[in-house]
């Protein structure tokens, strides 16, 4: 096809260098229909050469062979300067006559594959040969002198170019500067997953100082553009962070089997209730709504897990999320198929509850990668207006033999059972948390209250006569007696709790007065 009647093609001389060769030899194809004369690479050059597409080797331009095992090939004047020669400067259009450069108008280029090979797990020595130098050099190049060399990163932008170059003969202005926005985020994309892949291949990464530079460079690939976001008047997206963890192998990962489109909030709660079983290796469920836990539970079994779970609270249970971390079976399916459930949350299914739950096809149910199961150390990030909150994620599991027992009833074994459980759930519940436990079940959930004693009020009223016997955890200390109190009224038998209050004496002395085994645990499990 041939530049439209009246326009004359602008590019003269093109360069292209690809190691994402999807759509380069119809590209190729194309503008060599309009005259372009074509310069590329070892591989590209092969690719282009193999289909019939006249092409010149850089080498013979550059008069310079590709040396270092290819390592050195593109970083030549003649190259760069062809790129950077500002048309309508004269002292420039002089440079490139003194030196028989041949200006370049077009620069299609795409990186080595570095996140590819850091995703699949590629040794050192595999990340250093796929750090790219001439790519990222000629991108900068031409996307800086954009005015006049068209920059195309993306193979999903060739029919774009192709089909301006036909009809108008150039891309104008607004594309070339959208083109070169697009190169230089491609390089700052890379950039950033090179720093994230060696910062974590390299012993001195676990560093707080690297843990935590001065400067921090992101980049997520997007995944899903959402529904909308908390609410409908919100648009909303999902991003997965390169900076830590292999795509395939985070819960982000998940593959939907079936359902309608996870919602922004469909994402939260998922997460919440992931995070949290997690905490198991025996048969555990755990439901969660409004991104906290509302029933959690262990069992000989996943059904019996379930059903106790759910037992914690069957009205909050209600159009929440649940997970499981064993296979979900026909009999849990079954076992759940009277609740509306948004999002079921498991490592596999069998075939009969995939089936039995193909009834419900507005349940999403997801499955979580095996690589994402074990809780791996990773930083959490959360925006504040013009700017960025990141810790490291809560991962701290004191064993109960470094607690301390503070009162003068030690915990019988069954409460201390309890109590181990009980820590492990109010870890994921929303401060002010207490959790109450019974038989490895909770039996009242107090969350997100602005004061301790109220967050204890919450638990106690939820679990009721249950609170019998029942033992307490609380995220942080007791700043006062109250607690202790109401919690000692109600019948609970045992207490974990991180200890530190100037008033410890006295929540001790309360719990003492009253038969109640406290144990400090030294460690403090905030959740905002």
């Amino acid at each position: 096809m041939n530049v439209s009647e009246g326009a004359s093609c602008a590019v003269k001389r093109a360069l292209l260098s690809v190691s994402d060769k999807r759509g380069i030899v119809e590209f190729a194809a194309g503008l060599a229909e309009l005259g372009v004369e074509i310069v590329s690479t070892g591989g590209t050059h092969k690719t282009l050469d193999d289909a019939g597409i006249p092409v010149l080797r850089v080498s013979d331009v550059t008069g310079f062979p590709e040396i270092l095992n290819g390592r050195v090939k593109t970083l030549h004047p003649v190259i760069h300067g062809g790129l950077l020669a500002r048309r309508d400067d004269p002292q420039h259009r002089q440079a490139l006559e003194a030196q028989g450069i041949t200006p370049i108008d077009l620069a299609a280029v795409n990186l080595y594959p570095f996140r590819e090979t850091a995703a699949r797990g590629g040794t050192w020595e595999e990340l250093i040969e796929n750090i790219d130098i001439g790519g990222p050099a000629m991108i900068r190049s031409a996307a800086k002198n954009h005015e006049d060399v068209i920059v195309i990163v993306r193979p999903d932008d060739y029919d774009l170019v192709l089909r301006l170059l036909r009809e108008r003969g150039n891309c104008p202005k607004e594309t070339r500067l959208c083109l070169a926005l697009q190169a230089f985020q491609h390089t700052a994309d890379y950039d950033a997953h090179i720093h994230a892949a060696l910062s974590a291949a390299a012993p001195e990464a676990q560093e707080k100082s690297v843990l935590f530079p001065e400067e921090i460079t992101l980049t997520a690939a997007r995944v899903s553009i959402l529904r909308y976001g908390e609410n409908p008047n919100q648009a909303a997206a999902l991003y997965r962070y390169a900076h830590r963890a292999a795509a395939g192998r985070t819960f982000i990962d998940s593959v939907q089997l079936q359902g309608k489109e996870l919602s922004y909030n469909n994402w939260l709660d998922a997460e919440s209730a992931f995070r949290t079983v997690q905490e198991w290796e025996e048969p555990a469920a755990v439901v969660v709504k409004h991104n906290t836990p509302c029933g959690a539970a262990l069992g000989a079994s996943i059904e019996e897990a379930f059903k106790k779970a759910y037992e914690t609270d069957p009205v909050s249970a209600f159009g929440g999320v649940l997970a499981v971390n064993r296979l979900v079976t026909k009999a849990l399916a079954e076992a759940m198929s009277g609740v509306f459930w948004e999002v079921l949350i498991a490592p596999d299914y069998s075939d009969e509850a995939r089936e039995f739950l193909a009834a419900k096809p507005n349940l999403r149910l997801l499955e979580v990668p095996e690589a994402a199961w074990p809780a791996a150390p990773s930083l959490e990030w959360r925006s504040v207006q013009e700017g960025l909150l990141v810790q490291e994620r809560d991962l701290q599991r004191s064993p109960p033999e470094s607690w301390t027992p503070v009162t003068v009833r030690k915990p019988e074994e069954a409460e201390l059972r309890d109590l181990v459980f009980a820590w492990k759930v109010v870890k994921s519940v929303k401060s002010n948390a207490i959790v109450l436990a019974k038989d490895l079940t909770a039996v009242g959930i107090g969350a997100g209250q602005t004061s301790r004693v109220g967050a204890v009020k919450i638990a106690l009223e939820q679990a009721g006569e249950k609170a019998r016997k029942a033992v307490l955890a609380s995220d942080a200390f007791f700043p006062f007696a109250d607690a202790v109190l109401l919690a000692a009224e109600a019948g609970v038998s045992a207490i974990v709790q991180p200890g530190g209050s100037l008033r410890d004496r006295e929540s001790t002395e309360a719990a003492d007065a009253r038969s109640l085994a406290m144990l400090h645990t030294g460690i403090r499990h905030f959740r905002h």
